[in-house]
């Protein structure tokens, strides 16, 4: 019983991780409709920079801080002058996005190699509960308990703030909001910039997870590609459900039968796209 119990609190915790990443590619996506085939790179130079941060200073909460806020910097530059000039051009975005994602990954490759790295474990959080026979590593409750601090913020920011109504409003009519005077482009990139941010401290978080390898970023974009078909585009609650969803199926099928991982995952995804498009709680 206590082994079930275990691996399904390691799927929950590495669904938080998914949820923070889903909810970048939600905002980016889901909310703006720029298809961004780099959410994934953004996810690993995130957890790239805090290794190196936390190489250069020993300060952990630095380097989940300064990293993610570095890609979140990329991610405005690329949004301001590369994908603005693209509005409601999807092939142009991905051929656009596509090409970001090789030059990333070859600077990636350039300057941090080919070999498997981790993020150390804090020494505060390395150690382990125990409840009977079970025991279970801290900094995973930490990232689980991170994972719904960040989702109940960003329920309260799109549903309780005067910016989020503006988002929201930008979104369904960006023609009407421009011409209440909101600056509609610049609120655009700062969308943006918060999916990266969000995307490359889930990078950060899974760093110390699973740590950080070459093709890491193409996993984690197709499994939070499904987290979105999944819980429906713009959804922040089917968003969150979705990722322990898919968390826990991808956690399990890892460890009872290994060899059809991703159908355990992507067979869920072809059946909500054949009878419900919008996925569980899209529109």
């Amino acid at each position: 019983m206590g082994y079930w119990i275990v691996q399904t609190m390691n799927g929950i915790s590495f669904g938080m991780v998914l949820f923070v990443i889903a909810a970048g590619l939600s905002l980016i996506f889901g909310l703006m409709r720029i298809v961004n085939l780099a959410h994934g790179c953004f996810y690993a130079l995130g957890a790239y920079l805090a290794i190196a941060i936390l190489q250069w200073t020993g300060s952990y909460f630095l380097s989940m801080v300064a990293g993610p806020c570095g890609v979140a910097i990329l991610g405005m530059i690329m949004q301001r002058f590369f994908l603005h000039r693209f509005p409601k051009k999807p092939l142009s975005q991905i051929l656009l996005t596509l090409g970001f994602v090789f030059i990333l990954e070859d600077l990636a490759l350039l300057i941090w190699g080919g070999e498997h790295r981790e993020i150390p474990k804090p020494p505060l959080f390395a150690g382990v509960l125990e409840i009977g026979d079970m025991s279970f590593p801290t900094y995973r409750l930490i990232i689980i308990a991170t994972g719904i601090l960040l989702a109940i913020g960003l329920w309260l920011f799109q549903e309780k703030t005067i910016m989020g109504a503006t988002v929201r409003a930008s979104v369904d009519d960006p023609e009407m909001a421009g011409g209440l005077g909101i600056n509609v482009p610049a609120l655009f990139t700062l969308i943006f910039c918060l999916g990266s941010l969000l995307s490359a401290f889930g990078g950060a978080m899974g760093g110390l997870l699973t740590g950080i390898y070459p093709g890491a970023e193409w996993e984690v974009l197709l499994l939070a590609m499904a987290v979105l078909i999944l819980g429906g585009l713009g959804s922040l609650k089917g968003a969150f459900l979705a990722s322990l969803f898919v968390g826990l199926v991808d956690n399990f099928g890892r460890v009872l039968i290994p060899n059809l991982a991703l159908f355990t995952v992507f067979a869920p995804v072809a059946l909500v796209l054949a009878f419900k498009q919008t996925g569980f709680f899209g529109k």
